[in-house]
């Protein structure tokens, strides 16, 4: 790519992220484009699509939460590191506020612009609950695709305005769901 076309598509995507956040997903890519200073055809020929847009943003948050999860791993305690990354996954879910629909459909159509990003967060956080799982402090019939869709649905949960002084609760509550009580289960043994 020509230095001035990456620097008006780093442009771009900063405008575009800005947007997206005040507004959401749905924002007008006019807007976008308007508050970037480029035409209209400027942003299509970067990004053709609403979905190739977001998926050059979310591309970034997943990439970071991908390379979370892999620090994480290394962590002494699987069970704290599975919840840190869940609470940072619901967290930077919710700031791209707009995109938990996007994101569930396309988890699912390989055909999707925001598949393989969808993918890779989801290998990343199986990967924390695998771990947990095997040293005995997370559910054994949960799997990533449960994960994903709890992370899901707290994210959603953030951005309902009645739900969110209940938000930091229900997390706390999923989490325990999430969790062995190992002593609970070693007095049951």
């Amino acid at each position: 790519m020509r230095a001035d076309a990456k620097k008006n598509y780093d442009h771009l995507l900063a405008v575009a992220h800005r947007v997206l956040a005040e507004q959401g997903a749905d924002a007008s890519l006019r807007d976008v484009a308007r508050q970037a200073g480029v035409g209209l055809g400027t942003l299509y020929r970067h990004f053709p699509t609403r979905e190739a847009l977001l998926e050059a943003l979310l591309r970034t948050h997943f990439d970071e939460s991908a390379h979370r999860a892999n620090e994480l791993e290394r962590s002494d305690d699987a069970g704290s590191a599975l919840v840190t990354w869940i609470r940072e996954a619901v967290a930077m879910t919710h700031h791209c506020s707009g995109t938990i629909a996007l994101m569930v459909a396309a988890i699912s159509d390989e055909d999707s612009a925001l598949h393989a990003s969808c993918v890779t967060l989801r290998a990343a956080g199986t990967r924390l609950l695998l771990r947990a799982q095997a040293e005995g402090v997370a559910r054994s019939d949960m799997d990533g695709n449960d994960l994903f869709s709890l992370i899901s649905a707290l994210a959603w949960l953030a951005d309902q305005p009645p739900l969110v002084p209940r938000a930091e609760h229900l997390f706390d509550m999923m989490v325990g769901a999430i969790l062995v009580d190992r002593s609970r289960a070693n007095d049951s043994a």
